[in-house]
């Protein structure tokens, strides 16, 4: 069986918070607990400030085993308002990592 994974194109993230809210109802998760969080790289360059934001899955993230088992997506790439976020087998998504030079690829353990 194929490894699956989560593709998160930073490029188009706004930093809405809806995957962390999504993961949080999804699985129930108490307090300062997280499955996914969203954090904000601040940097000035060339005399402008960047704003990035990055979802980053944390070591409670499992890809929302009970939802992919039915075939559904997990909570976090359903709810994404940016629509930045793919579910699916990692060479897919290693692929499409090709079109898109500010991504990051999560596999879980």
């Amino acid at each position: 069986m194929a490894r699956k994974g989560l593709l998160i194109n930073y490029e188009f993230c706004t930093g809405c918070h809806t995957c962390e809210v999504a993961c949080k109802q999804e699985h129930d998760y108490p307090a300062g607990r997280w499955g996914i969080i969203v954090k904000d790289l601040t940097r000035e360059t060339e005399g402008k400030v960047q704003v990035d934001f990055l979802p980053f899955p944390t070591d409670l993230c499992d890809l929302c085993a009970r939802r992919t088992a039915r075939g559904e997506k997990p909570a976090c790439v359903k709810h994404c308002m940016a629509a930045c976020m793919s579910y699916g087998t990692v060479s897919e998504l290693a692929a499409q990592m090709e079109e898109l030079p500010r991504s990051v690829l999560y596999v879980p353990r």
